[in-house]
């Protein structure tokens, strides 16, 4: 067992450790917003009837509620069981093992994804709730390394680093599988997944290689799971004592809440509420009846499939800008006020979407836009608490409570999004997620002024 000390600030463990960014985000631009949702939409609706009805363990549902059901319940089980995970990994310092054992989870299931066939929707779903897992499940304790490798003057720039490196990464891969099918056609989609995970087992080895498993040389005594379970309980404890670290838990579990929903619904907004069809040239077609709507049909789903990635490169890219910016923003009046500042602008998106979005060219200002804020949030986010922990060895258990209070606010989020989408319509069920914002904003205002939020040089 390694038990070799991290460097702290060193290039080369910072450099090792952003790669993982770019290694594992190809899974949430690739397999969760763009390539896949769209492939299975296809493949699991009849292309000449319309039918969405899938047969799923003998019971019938419509093919999103079967593919929300499994998101909802790979968020549940990663929100169970990395507490506990956390705390054994604490405890024994086996922080990189884990990550090791999820990473692999998640970028193997992601390569099984290559085999999915609706004749076997079940197995087929059960490679995409694995991947999922696998993918979150990795993060706790890759995020938990960051208070670790860097001083907390240089957390917020090393956070921007990498979320920035996954941003570009994950468009790079997008753009390499769009490629392929494109030039070989939509029965080489599956291609995609099959890259998606090698892409991400592969790059990660490279951080892997770099991170020691064990950094605080500790030896194991008496019963992990119970020992586990007293790690968890001690965190706890720290967390209630620390006024500003609870006050900020507080605000970022309500404000994560529209964040992640609208990072995940963002897709079906487009599909529904923009009208595809705006700009588009039917004077020239030929057909009559029923083979002119069929055309006219095709043309607008190819526009609107066209569109959603573009949006989606486009969010992508300006996110690099974002977190960047926001980095430097944070270093000039402090990260609570400038999270309070992308809180603000994400409540207008929320009402600017509802009033004005509903042509094309709306869609690609408000993507552009998400992008810049959604970049921002989640770098300052993360290095925001990592700067409040308290001097401690028991980084995963912590980042184990960030990671569950992201997981359950998803859950809720979008539970909340498809209870209103479904009295309402999705533009409402959007205009209602400005609750979660201006709530979470309220309590940023609450959390105490705390100098370590505040830049320093390193003297």
């Amino acid at each position: 067992m390694s038990t070799v000390k991290i460097k702290i600030n060193d290039k080369k463990t910072i450099n090792a450790w952003t790669m993982y960014d770019w290694a594992n985000s190809v899974f949430p631009l690739v397999i969760t917003s763009a390539i896949f949702p769209i492939f299975y939409e296809n493949v699991t609706k009849d292309k000449i009837t319309g039918n969405d009805i899938v047969s799923f363990l003998g019971v019938d549902f419509v093919n999103t509620e079967i593919y929300s059901y499994v998101v909802s319940l790979s968020y549940i089980v990663v929100a169970f069981l990395s507490p506990l995970l956390s705390g054994i990994a604490d405890y024994s310092g086996k922080k990189k093992a884990f990550m090791q054992f999820f990473c692999c989870l998640g970028a193997l299931a992601t390569i099984t994804m290559f085999f999915f066939s609706t004749d076997r929707i079940e197995l087929s779903m059960f490679s995409f709730f694995l991947a999922s897992i696998g993918f979150s499940g990795s993060l706790v304790f890759y995020n938990a390394y960051l208070p670790e490798i860097a001083t907390p003057n240089l957390h917020d720039k090393v956070s921007a680093k990498g979320f920035a490196l996954g941003y570009i990464g994950s468009s790079l891969l997008l753009i390499i599988c769009l490629g392929i099918i494109l030039g070989k056609g939509a029965e080489y989609t599956q291609y995609a997944f099959l890259l998606t995970g090698v892409w991400w087992l592969g790059f990660s080895q490279i951080t892997f290689r770099a991170l020691p498993s064990n950094v605080y040389s500790k030896k194991v005594k008496g019963n992990k799971l119970t020992k586990g379970f007293e790690e968890l309980k001690k965190v706890w404890e720290q967390i209630k004592k620390t006024k500003s670290l609870k006050r900020y838990l507080g605000a970022f579990f309500v404000y994560s809440m529209g964040v992640q929903t609208v990072m995940l619904m963002a897709v079906f907004f487009g599909t529904k509420e923009i009208d595809w069809a705006v700009g588009l040239d039917f004077s020239k077609l030929t057909e009559t009846g029923a083979s002119l709507l069929a055309v006219k049909k095709e043309m607008i789903d190819s526009r609107m499939q066209t569109g959603l990635i573009v949006s989606i490169l486009v969010i992508q890219f300006i996110a690099v800008i974002g977190a960047y910016f926001m980095a430097f923003l944070s270093k000039k009046i402090g990260n609570i006020k400038t999270l309070i500042f992308v809180v603000f602008i994400w409540s207008l998106i929320c009402i600017v979407a509802y009033l004005f979005v509903h042509t094309p060219i709306h869609f690609y200002i408000i993507a552009a836009v998400i992008g810049f804020v959604m970049g921002g949030v989640q770098s300052l986010s993360r290095s925001t608490y990592s700067k409040l922990l308290p001097e401690t060895e028991d980084h995963a258990s912590f980042f184990s409570f960030y990671d569950v209070l992201e997981k359950v606010g998803i859950v809720i989020g979008t539970f909340s999004f498809g209870f209103i989408d479904g009295i309402f319509s999705i533009r409402e069920a959007v205009l209602a997620l400005i609750v979660f914002f201006v709530i979470g904003l309220i309590l940023l205002l609450r959390v105490p002024k705390d100098e370590r939020l505040y830049y320093k040089k390193e003297v």
